[in-house]
């Protein structure tokens, strides 16, 4: 008899989707930030409150790279058994 092994591929594409889907509105939203910061950057009445709002956005969904053997490892792919 075969050992029983949970297959969790199902539920990992979709918390891929999810959260591909979550990168995709964070990065339109960013753009449009980056938009209006250069519109505002030209008018010299902009306060550092958006300047800073604006970076913060850029930083938190631009430029945040996760590499691929961190969410194997958080999802626990490297600490289950393998019978072969």
């Amino acid at each position: 008899m075969t050992p029983f092994t949970q297959n969790d591929q199902d539920y990992l594409a979709e918390r891929f989707q999810i959260l591909e889907n979550h990168i995709v509105h964070s990065s339109k939203i960013a753009l449009l930030k980056i938009q209006s910061w250069k519109f505002a950057m030209r008018t010299p009445e902009v306060g550092s409150n958006y300047q800073q709002a604006a970076e913060a956005m850029v930083r938190d969904s631009l430029l945040s790279v996760v590499p691929n053997s961190f969410v194997l490892c958080e999802e626990g792919y490297y600490l289950s058994p393998t019978d072969n």
